[in-house]
């Protein structure tokens, strides 16, 4: 779109800001201070959250906090399971539904071992209520406050998921995994009871409103692989084997038992991520017959949902770009918006856990916000009206340049995406641009504050690069439908609508198209192989943890069930879908210089891949470089590795752009 010339000659006068370097850059990034969580009382008069800052030598998450503070006011104390003088990994917060204690992890008793504790929110010292083994999250109170549930892989204390990093396989291999099963655990005498069978995966539950059920989203087999095929199931409390209630069409998430007992609220929807959710709001009865969708047509992807005492849903959604919180009446389906901002609304460390939560009546509601200008903060009040509860990153300044919101159309869609402007932004000078898409597909590219995994937009614009990042086909935020539109079609429409963003992007903005680069990680990274295969006006690329061969990737990666949704079939069955959207098939096409980077026990995005488009490249005389980092995942864990992927990043686009 166009902009005004007055604006130019404003801009023209500002002081010539110099470009951070990328360590200037990360420095702030770990310097910010992290909110893995928030949580309100359900009587809306305290907030607690955690707080996660690295250490001196930038080991995430060691010494994650709890803090406690009155809604109105105050000066926060700090909840432990000591004195608060160790460090330890402390989070996972769940109220009471009397707001009078609250339930939380620790490994205070032994480093990387969680355990489960309650203390008196009004003060007072901690009971540990636990003595597990393994990995251990997602406490969850019962409704007549006896119980609480949580989620354990008594095998392992690694994280859970697919973005974790492999086990190394030697020997005769034979496919082995772990059981996440459901625990209760009595609130006051601290028995514990595995309810969940031996054989089954439990990704998420609810406690039914009289606490003697639970629904419960489980799959049988390997929990990573699975989850793809996981169903709706209500479980006794006793224990036993859960009861199906549906066989859902694409993928389910976010159980939700109404008050009355009736019914089970979720969200089903094509999802390419566990813990990446959008799609539908639906409805299944607890005794059984067909689910019902509340939301069809809906221009947005519901995201998280909340059942209020009143017996609508609070739902947040993925919309346009940015955020929304909505509620629906489920007897007629009518929605109305209540709040909604170019934002994001869950938390900048894990990225996978929704920083909303309510009180009881829905009336109040306290939330961890940020935006590319702002830094996150908690905040609490009515749903739009926050007030600030911290002030941790006050001082704190952006080193990039400002977000623009672009829309363009292209093949019958409205598509949307965002353009970062360079931090010393000149109109009167051609500035180079990366174009950068976002990993999924099913997921969006919203403006936040970035954290120390995500957010390249703003060290490239600190450098002094426009960073352009659509929301092409295939993203949330523009309803089911748009979500859908790359089935069987990856790399073709998906990559239509990018370049026709980029075009509009040229024509109005003073872009030197011949110094234009593209990036990406996961998807992302697959499209970063797959356009140079298509195109050659990026003049520059960087492919992480990408894929370059649909067909030999079906049978490396460790969650092939993903693909089956996408591509209609399995490799074996129909090869040649799989072909059309391979990078290789059309390698020979390649003339752009690339860096390509992995990680060595990548589940999701195996290394091999990267191997193959690098020999590829090398053979044809392209320029390349590989770098694979030892033992990271899909999700790089080790900082080093990080600013060193962030170092070599930038300078890959400085050489060949700058």
């Amino acid at each position: 779109m166009n902009r005004p010339r007055r604006l130019f000659a404003l801009l023209a006068l500002l002081p010539t800001v110099l470009p951070a370097s990328p360590k200037e850059t990360l420095d702030l990034l770990f310097a910010t201070q992290q909110f893995r969580q928030v949580a309100l009382a359900p009587d809306g008069n305290q907030v607690a959250w955690v707080e996660a800052r690295p250490n001196a030598d930038r080991t995430p998450s060691a010494n994650a906090a709890i803090f406690v503070r009155a809604a109105a006011g105050g000066a926060p104390r700090r909840l432990s399971a000591g004195d608060g003088s160790t460090v330890a990994d402390e989070h996972g917060l769940a109220w009471s539904r009397d707001s009078r204690q609250i339930a939380f992890l620790s490994d205070r008793e032994k480093a990387g071992q969680l355990q489960l504790y309650v203390v008196p929110a009004a003060g007072g010292a901690a009971r540990q209520l636990t003595h597990l083994a393994g990995y251990v999250s997602e406490p969850r109170w019962s409704p007549d406050g006896k119980s609480i549930a949580l989620l354990n892989i008594p095998e392992s204390t690694d994280r859970a998921g697919a973005i974790e990093a492999a086990a190394r396989e030697t020997g005769e291999i034979a496919e082995t995994y772990t059981e996440q099963r459901l625990v209760v655990v009595d609130a006051a005498a601290g028995a514990t009871h595995t309810i969940s069978p031996a054989d089954t995966y439990v990704y998420e539950f609810d406690w039914s409103p009289d606490s003697r059920q639970f629904a419960v989203i489980t799959a049988k087999g390997n929990g990573d692989n699975n989850w793809w095929l996981a169903r709706l199931g209500v479980l006794d409390a006793a224990g036993g084997t859960p009861r199906e209630l549906l066989k859902p069409q694409t993928q389910i998430a976010v159980p939700r038992w109404s008050p009355d007992g009736k019914q089970i609220a979720f969200i089903q929807g094509l999802m390419s991520d566990a813990g990446s959710t959008g799609g539908d709001i639906w409805l299944a009865p607890v005794a059984g017959g067909p689910a019902r969708n509340l939301t069809p047509g809906r221009k947005g992807s519901p995201a998280w949902l909340h059942w209020q005492d009143s017996g609508r849903l609070l739902f947040t959604e993925s919309l346009n770009g940015g955020s929304a919180i909505a509620e629906i009446d489920p007897a007629t389906g009518t929605a109305q918006t209540l709040w909604q901002g170019d934002e994001q609304t869950d938390t900048g460390s894990d990225g996978d856990m929704l920083s909303l939560s309510l009180a009881a009546d829905g009336a109040r509601s306290a939330i961890v916000r940020s935006s590319v200008a702002r830094p996150p903060e908690v905040m609490s009040g009515p749903i739009g009206q926050w007030q600030p509860v911290t002030s941790a990153n006050k001082d704190l300044k952006p080193l990039w340049g400002r977000a623009e919101k672009l829309t363009w159309q292209n093949e019958g869609y409205t598509v949307q995406g965002w353009l970062v402007y360079p931090r010393n932004f000149d109109p009167a000078k051609r500035n180079p641009l990366v174009t950068i898409v976002h990993g999924g597909p099913a997921a969006q590219v919203v403006m936040h504050w970035p954290g120390t995994w995500s957010g390249y937009e703003t060290p490239l614009s600190a450098e002094g690069y426009f960073v352009f990042l659509p929301n092409p086909r295939g993203s949330y935020g523009q309803g089911e439908a748009f979500t859908a539109a790359n089935v069987r079609d990856f790399g073709h429409g998906d990559l239509r609508d990018v370049l026709t963003g980029l075009d509009l992007v040229l024509k109005t903005q003073p872009v030197d198209e011949k110094r234009v680069g593209l990036y990406g990680w996961s998807y992302g990274g697959y499209m970063a192989m797959w356009t140079i295969t298509q195109t050659n006006r990026f003049h520059a690329a960087v492919a992480g943890a990408g894929i370059a061969n649909w067909q030999s990737y079906y049978g490396q990666n460790l969650i092939d069930q993903w693909m089956i949704p996408y591509f209609g079939a399995s490799v074996y069955d129909d090869p040649a879908v799989y072909g059309k959207s391979s990078p290789m098939t059309y390698i020979k096409n390649v003339r752009t210089p690339t860096l390509l980077v992995a990680g060595e026990r990548d589940k999701e995005c195996p290394a091999p891949q990267s191997y193959e488009y690098w020999h590829a490249l090398r053979t044809l005389g392209v320029e390349t470089k590989l770098v694979v980092y030892a033992d990271e995942g899909h999700h790089f864990r080790k900082p080093a590795h990080v600013e060193d992927l962030l170092t070599r990043t930038i300078n890959w686009f400085n050489a060949h752009l700058k």
